[in-house]
């Protein structure tokens, strides 16, 4: 990877998301829930969504919001954050196209149990309870796979738990830095660059841990020569190196 610090961040805007049918068939089709369906099922499935865009920053829906709606990115990342009785937000993750998130009724809560930020400009899909019963009733074997699909956010999510409270601060980071490059790295001369609006706060809220330990790790990576980090941008240069924090 290139030295300079100024590598210019690639976020989507609005005008340059092309939200078509194809994509939106495509990104449904990477759902959990849908994957065993078929083309044709697909089309007939996409019609029943609803598409809107979103700028950077905007928010999607509130923590304690009703839950009416449950939604897939097409196009753009999906910061999920959690209020705490303190006042602070904790960011539970970050999602790429293909991922779906929010909640209805039938799914065991009523409300939304986090609040979801636009990460960057985005095109998201979303179903209201109505038009997703009519598909869990046209297609018995989603019904199968949404618990299944929901057994493993379960167990993902305490897992998240169990690093939070073991691992050290470098192992969490690393971890994090590599789920995200799975997600939204692009690979760039010889490396892995993550371009994404992601800030030291919101990688320490991920971490469990405060802004100052998470730019010190990162600062230790750097200078390892692990990463090299610029305005909302980190390219891995060295990932087997990243992986091995994690299994140290």
């Amino acid at each position: 990877m290139g030295s300079r610090k100024t590598t210019p961040l690639n976020n989507p805007t609005l005008e340059n998301l092309h939200c078509s049918i194809e994509l939106k068939t495509e990104k449904l089709g990477m759902v959990p829930f849908f994957q065993d369906l078929k083309q044709p099922e697909l089309d007939k499935v996409v019609e029943k969504f609803s598409a809107n865009h979103f700028s950077e920053g905007d928010e999607i829906y509130y923590q304690e919001d009703p839950a009416h709606y449950l939604r897939v990115i097409v196009e753009g990342a999906v910061k999920l954050l959690r209020y705490t009785d303190e006042g602070k937000d904790v960011v539970l993750d970050i999602l790429n196209p293909g991922s779906y998130f929010g909640s209805l009724k039938l799914l065991g809560s009523d409300v939304y149990t986090e609040s979801a930020v636009a990460q960057s400009g985005c095109c998201i899909l979303s179903i209201g309870l109505k038009d997703f019963k009519e598909v869990l009733q046209e297609y018995p074997a989603v019904s199968i796979a949404l618990l299944e699909s929901s057994s493993e956010k379960l167990r993902a999510s305490q897992e998240q738990v169990k690093q939070l409270t073991t691992q050290s601060v470098e192992k969490r980071i690393a971890n994090i830095l590599l789920t995200l490059s799975g997600k939204f790295g692009e690979e760039k001369d010889g490396g892995t660059l993550l371009q994404l609006p992601f800030s030291r706060k919101d990688l320490a809220d991920m971490a469990g841990t405060t802004t100052e330990s998470a730019s010190r790790v990162m600062s230790t990576f750097q200078k390892e020569g692990i990463i090299e980090t610029g305005r909302q941008w980190v390219a891995i240069q060295d990932i087997e190196r990243l992986r091995s924090v994690t299994k140290s």
